[in-house]
């Protein structure tokens, strides 16, 4: 039986649009294989009355036929629509024939796949909102599409007839933690939490990767069968993705690929420095498109500093630049030698911070702050006599700072002399260019605790463990 796993909040945003006495026009966006479709079916089962989906790269006559087949199964004899006009001319006349006084969904899936050049398909289902769907107080008209840029730009921040019309927006993120084990549960793939974070590393929280994990195999098969045997299903992902979300989706992928190379991130002019893409227009289309798809992240900079600071966020990409890509296919246990080297381990340390970031809100209830207000950020400093980059802090209405060190290691993390004098210069380096007057904690975050020795009782103020990054909040 299919069960839908977390989604709290965005199934609460659909539920009341049932209970709701006005007419609702909500958008689901996220990136390819997140769970929109998904999502919306489950919730609405019972509800949705019409369903039709755009095709990638499909021509106007073929989506119009598409839709034409649909609506006919359940309107014998209708006539092939001319366009899109005449289209939502005739689904509003099927949705007239419904007698129930329920509440009614209309869902259309791919929406931003079914305005291609000259269609008119966006005049045409604005003018079925204000003319027919706004008029009715009993339907729910649901659009989804993985081109974030696309449904913000021409649905949510749209200035024409459709402006302030929407009700409701959802953006789809990826699981986390919490989420993606219940979902490794539901699916009795038993794995300890170190070895989710071990697949949560190469693939993220995206539903439909983690899908394809079976019980009874160890990471390094799973791994090997998904990535790195010849058609294994993450081999060619990659190529995929940016094709089917953007258009001119080479600079996004150059963008992605330069930051896959700096892993503390970049500000914008040392990004177009290595990328060496056009500055203006579209450097700042390409970053936003990447940041509202979930690729990227801007983490703003603690306050003194004016650049703020890019991220690849993926984990997929990351792990495919980094290892699929550079591997040639073998079925001989490719991941099971990889990963015992030194590059891996350090590699996974940065993917570990990665997901850190990910969490904080789980890192706040673990420090028992969830209730304290607080903003979060990075901060650098490059002075040279100084230089030194704290890539999460969370500063707290209480009068504290907590500066987050983050370590993945298979077993307890001993805290050292040479490391200790590095924490410390590092905190004294924040409070001398920040000048701030609140208490500083140095917080480790670690998979299974420090080993409790001078260093840790002197340096560390508070400590938390994989454990925490788990929490449901």
């Amino acid at each position: 039986m299919s069960v839908l796993i977390g989604r709290k909040s965005e199934k609460t945003i659909l539920v009341n649009a049932l209970k709701s006495n006005r007419p609702e026009l909500i958008v689901v966006y996220g990136r390819r294989r997140v769970g929109k479709t998904y999502l919306i079916r489950q919730v609405y089962k019972n509800g949705i009355q019409f369903e039709f989906s755009g095709m990638h790269k499909a021509s106007l006559k073929n989506q119009l036929t598409n839709f034409h087949l649909t609506l006919s199964s359940k309107m014998p004899k209708l006539k092939k629509p001319k366009d899109w006009i005449a289209a939502f001319h005739q689904l509003g006349k099927y949705f007239d024939k419904l007698k129930s006084n329920k509440k009614k969904v209309l869902f259309i899936d791919e929406f931003p796949w079914l305005d291609t050049r000259r269609s008119n398909f966006l005049p045409a289902f604005d003018n079925f909102w204000n003319s027919y769907v706004s008029r009715r107080n009993d339907l729910v008209v649901v659009v989804c599409g993985s081109a974030a840029s696309y449904m913000i730009n021409n649905i949510v921040k749209n200035k024409g007839g459709l402006h302030n019309r929407l009700t409701q927006r959802i953006q789809l993120s990826p699981f986390n933690l919490f989420e993606t084990e219940k979902l490794l549960q539901h699916n009795k793939v038993r794995l300890s939490r170190y070895d989710i974070l071990k697949i949560y590393m190469a693939m993220g929280g995206v539903p439909h990767y983690l899908e394809k994990l079976v019980p009874g195999e160890s990471v390094p098969q799973a791994l090997d069968r998904l990535c790195f045997e010849k058609n294994g299903f993450l081999r060619t992902e990659f190529e995929n993705v940016f094709a089917s979300l953007f258009d001119q989706y080479e600079n996004h992928e150059v963008v992605v690929r330069t930051l896959a190379n700096v892993r503390k991130g970049l500000t914008r002019n040392e990004l177009l420095s290595k990328s060496r893409l056009s500055s203006g227009g579209t450097l700042t289309k390409t970053l936003m498109e990447l940041e509202q798809s979930g690729f990227i992240e801007n983490y703003m900079p603690y306050r003194g500093i004016k650049d703020s600071i890019y991220r690849l966020s993926d984990e997929y990409s990351m792990f495919y630049l980094k290892y699929i890509e550079k591997t040639r296919p073998s079925s001989t246990g490719v991941w099971m030698k990889m990963q015992g080297k030194q590059s891996y381990k350090i590699w996974s340390g940065y993917s570990f911070e990665t997901i850190c970031m990910k969490h904080v809100e789980q890192i706040k209830e673990g420090l028992k702050i969830a209730g304290v207000n607080s903003t979060y950020g990075s901060w650098i400093e490059k002075n040279t006599a100084n230089a030194a980059q704290i890539d999460l802090l969370i500063d707290r209405d209480d009068n504290v700072i907590n500066l987050c060190e983050m370590k993945f290691y298979s077993t307890e993390y001993s805290l050292d002399k040479k490391y200790s004098n590095e924490i410390a210069k590092k905190v004294n380096a924040f409070s001398n260019s920040t000048k701030t007057k609140k208490s500083v904690f140095v917080t480790f975050i670690t998979t299974y605790g420090l080993v409790p020795n001078q260093y840790s009782n002197q340096y560390v103020q508070n400590e938390l463990v994989m454990d925490h990054l788990f929490i449901d909040v």
